[in-house]
This record gives structure tokens, sequence and C-alpha cells, in this order.
């Protein structure tokens, strides 16, 4: 018998943040599934060699727990937003989507990129974004953002776009920490030529080149530059690293090379 949404699997993280009654919102973890190493045990990603047949019992479990259907994307580092219904296809290319239907679950996979939900204060509609270096620097937030503004006007035309900017929460899921997230100067230079302030993102290694980044700052800024500022999760703390928290959390960076792979989580916001 499936979990009822308020009682998820243990270690699933239900966002803390002050979405309207009618949303809901949870992200996966490693708990809960019936994948085998390195896949253990609740992988979602059926890109990662993972057994298909644990991935598709997986993947049900999900659509049990929130009771309605999460729409899985396929992820391309890219700024392309999805709008989906009931007939959306999973497989659909894009890394952000956004909905007013309800029962329909906005999805994003990760396993070290990071995860951005968003809904509006009346809950009209729900969106979700898969930010990794690369499409963050490309615009994935505004791409998604511009996508949800745009569809929370057809359904409350009353309300200008500077409205729904100030209407609009944002959470931020766990991702790889500031910690963990080494990256060479074309990343740091990639957020520098957006905003100099971007800078500030990033420490200086003592090998040359090299920089230790914090993505979840990043987004913030992006965010914050948009006119958001209700942003709520993921502040770097090292609870949210995906890469430290091995026991709770996937990590392509950790894994895909010592184990050859590692699993996807996901992050899921709705409307009931």
């Amino acid at each position: 018998m499936a979990q009822p949404f308020e009682q998820p699997p243990a270690g699933w993280i239900v966002p803390d943040w002050p979405a309207p009654a009618g949303v809901r919102a949870l992200f996966t973890t490693r708990a809960g599934g019936v994948s085998v190493g390195p896949f253990d045990s609740f992988n979602l990603g059926d890109h990662v060699r993972d057994d298909p047949q644990a991935v598709a019992v997986n993947r049900q479990r999900l659509a049990d727990v929130i009771g309605a259907r999460p729409v899985f994307l396929q992820q391309v580092h890219g700024t392309d937003v999805a709008v989906l219904d009931g007939r959306t296809a999973d497989g659909t290319v894009a890394d952000a989507c956004v909905t007013s239907e309800a029962a329909v679950a906005c999805t994003v996979m990760v396993a070290d990129c990071l995860p951005v939900l968003f809904t509006d204060r009346a809950g009209t509609v729900v969106a979700a974004a898969h930010a990794g270096w690369r499409g963050l620097a490309a615009g994935v937030l505004e791409q998604c953002h511009a996508a949800f503004r745009a569809e929370v006007q057809r359904l409350r035309p009353a309300l200008s776009a500077p409205q729904v900017v100030a209407d609009t929460l944002a959470w931020l899921g766990p991702c790889i920490g500031p910690q963990a997230f080494e990256v060479g100067d074309e990343v740091r230079e990639a957020f520098v030529a957006w905003r100099p302030e971007a800078g500030a993102c990033f420490a200086a290694q003592p090998a040359a080149g090299k920089h230790l980044a914090h993505l979840p700052q990043l987004a913030r800024l992006r965010l914050q530059a948009m006119g958001i500022t209700a942003v709520y999760g993921n502040d770097g703390a090292p609870a949210w690293c995906t890469v430290t928290q091995a026991s709770r959390f996937f990590s392509h960076r950790r894994d895909a090379v010592r184990l050859g792979s590692s699993g996807r989580m996901a992050a899921c916001i709705w409307r009931v």
C-alpha cells in the first residue's frame, strides 16, 4: 500500500517554506527504493545503468507517495522550459518545467546540480528548474520564471509582471556544497561576466586556476537580480551537500569515477 504524502519515506525532505495550502513539494533521498548498489536504493534515473525494472518500481512508488504524476524530463543542462499537462510525455527534453494543472508534478532529477522550485502565494502555478553551473550561467532560472510568470498572468490577468515577481516563492534543494565544488577559471569567468559581484561566490584554491564555487549562493544572486526575495532552503550548510552526505544523497562527482555511476534524486512540486 502506498504511503500518504503526509508520511513520505524516512529521510525524504519536505520543504520548510510558506507554500500555500494547495501546493505540495518534496525532495527524495537514497531511502525507500528497490535498486541495488551503487544505485541503492531509491534511484529514479533511467539513464545511469540501473536495472530498468527497479527504476520503474521506484518511479511508481514516488507517484504513489505524492498522489500525482511526476513528469520526468530528459535534462541536457540547457534552458528550455516545458509547460506540462496530463499528456506530457516522460523524456521531454527540457531543464525546467511549469504547470497549473493539478496532480501533475513538475519534477527535476539531480545528483549534485541544484533543484529550484517555484510557486506563487496563491498556489496558482508551480515550476521546477534543474540548475547545474552551465544551466545557471546560461539563464535557466530566468527562463523558468519567465514561463512561470506568463502562466500566472494568463490565469490572473490583473497581476502585473512586478506583482508576480513579488508574489513568487522559491526553494533551493540539496546540491554539491561550497566545500566540495571545485571548478576552473572558466566557471568563475562565466558568472563574473554576468555580474562582477558573483566573484564573491568563489573561493580561490592553492592550485592555480582552481576555485570552490558556492552554487546555492550563485542561484540566490540570480534570483535576487530578478527581484525574487522570498527564497528558502539550501544556504550552503554541510547538511545540504550531496557530496559529503554520502549515506543520504547520490552524488555524480563523488561516485561516478569510483563506482562507475550514481543514482538520481528528484525534486517535485505539484498542485492538489
